[in-house]
């Protein structure tokens, strides 16, 4: 039991598009394969260059919002006696009744501060988008300063190897010129933080999503690095960086992911569906419901549901129902840790109702695809041979995506980059040391 709880988080998070950690690791390939790949074109100055660059870059991306965000809630919303775990989505005008309702079913812990933050909805939403601006734009900051320290340090250490390497030799060696007109901020002018790049859906949503929140760091980063580039050579690694980066970090997983999904259930011999959350696939208690036939029983009840206040009815009044279990264990419905009632929903979060009624329909897709497996021209016709295909199959479908966007990342990219490199025979040496070692002669230092 305890080893499928653990199998079944880690594929969990692995698979969440909605987790920082795939991101993490998905960064962590992108930068050691980027900072490998500047030691083997360049001198150790730019492989140290590169990764206090990606290094450091990747833990205030990481990091920095999340942290300036945890201040806020300790500093300004203390103050004001405001609860920040209250999502403001709640607040949206085609929600009222859906917010009376979780009130009035809300745990006692926490229905003083939902009235609290319900009171005054201008005034809460304000707040939350505040904060949600003042630890971005610190983040930037935080960015921009580490950019600057940087350059600074790069180009001090770069002068002091250029002396030591003049006092050791009389004959210096001429270098090719070439031409960089250095972008200028103003062409990045339409990238300021309300239009980095074109969202869909509310900014309440970035607010609240981990990983949009970094899409639009990420916005930011991107417009620093290409108006910042010290050069030809940089503005075109950090062109292969950031293009890779927006596609295998943002958009190429979820494609990836349902082309796998879809595989899985065209799959004649061995049809399944494997669009749960991996938690739900791996419990027992999927197992179980098939058997005494819950699975069925309560798939159905969720599907004729109407609307989103019916839904909220069911949730409250049915807290041992199956669906309602597999949504909790999918985070789909978020919980209270010490709940009083049997209840247990933390009604202060954001409750998508359309995605709790999704996990009916895919429950019952899976039993359907349970009649097809049983049809099929396979040995073992038994619900844990199915079971065991299907636990097998998102577990390969979660690897592939990740090993496919950590390759782009982490090989492919830095390939490029390399190949780049080599192919041009007056693009080898670290242009930076390169264009003050000029800049040195000039001036008549060395």
């Amino acid at each position: 039991m305890t080893l499928a709880i653990t199998a079944g988080t880690i594929y969990s998070t692995l698979g969440n598009n909605n987790s920082l950690v795939p991101m993490a690791i998905k960064d962590i390939a992108n930068s050691t394969g980027l900072t490998a790949g500047s030691y083997i074109t360049g001198d150790k100055l730019e492989g140290k260059d590169r990764f206090l660059d990606e290094f450091g870059t990747q833990a205030i991306w990481l990091f920095g919002i999340p942290v300036y965000k945890k201040l806020m809630d300790y500093t300004m919303y203390k103050a004001l006696k405001i609860d920040p775990t209250f999502d403001v989505r709640n607040l949206s005008k085609n929600r009222n009744k859906l917010l009376e309702k979780s009130i009035e079913y809300a745990d006692s812990s926490i229905k003083e501060s939902m009235i609290k933050a319900s009171k005054n909805p201008k005034y809460t939403k304000n707040l939350a988008m505040t904060k949600f601006i003042v630890s971005t734009a610190l983040t930037i900051a935080s960015y921009a300063g580490l950019t600057k320290y940087r350059h600074y340090k790069t180009r001090k250490d770069a002068e002091k190897e250029i002396l030591a390497e003049m006092a050791n030799e009389k004959n210096n060696k001429n270098t090719d010129s070439f031409s960089y007109t250095k972008p200028t901020s103003e062409a990045f002018n339409n990238l300021k933080l309300k239009k980095q790049t074109t969202f869909t859906g509310s900014i309440q949503d970035f607010m609240y999503n981990p990983v949009k929140n970094l899409m639009i760091l990420d916005g930011a980063i991107t417009a620093e690095r290409l108006a910042e580039s010290r050069n030809k050579q940089e503005l075109l690694g950090y062109t292969i960086k950031e293009g890779s980066v927006w596609l295998f970090m943002y958009f190429a997983s979820k494609p990836i992911q349902k082309f796998l999904e879809n595989a899985a259930e065209k799959n004649k011999e061995k049809p399944a569906s494997i669009d749960l959350d991996a938690r739900v696939i791996e419990s027992e208690e999927l197992k179980e419901a098939f058997k005494n036939g819950k699975l069925i029983e309560s798939s159905k009840k969720v599907s004729s549901l109407k609307n989103h206040e019916e839904l909220l009815d069911f949730i409250h009044n049915n807290p041992d129902d199956f669906v309602v279990q597999m949504a909790k264990k999918s985070d789909i419905l978020p919980t209270l840790k010490n709940a009083t009632q049997n209840d247990d929903i933390d009604y202060r979060k954001y409750i998508d109702f359309d995605e709790f009624k999704g996990v009916a329909e895919k429950l019952d897709k899976l039993k359907n695809k349970f009649e097809e497996f049983k049809q099929a021209n396979v040995k073992e016709k038994t619900l844990d041979a199915f079971l065991d295909n299907v636990k097998k199959l998102k577990r390969r479908s979660i690897l592939k995506n990740m090993g496919a966007c950590i390759g782009a990342l982490g090989i492919l990219a830095p390939a490029l980059m390399i190949a780049f490199r080599k192919f041009d025979k007056d693009n080898n040496a670290f242009q930076v040391k390169e264009d003050l070692k000029k800049e040195l002669q000039a001036k008549g230092k060395i």
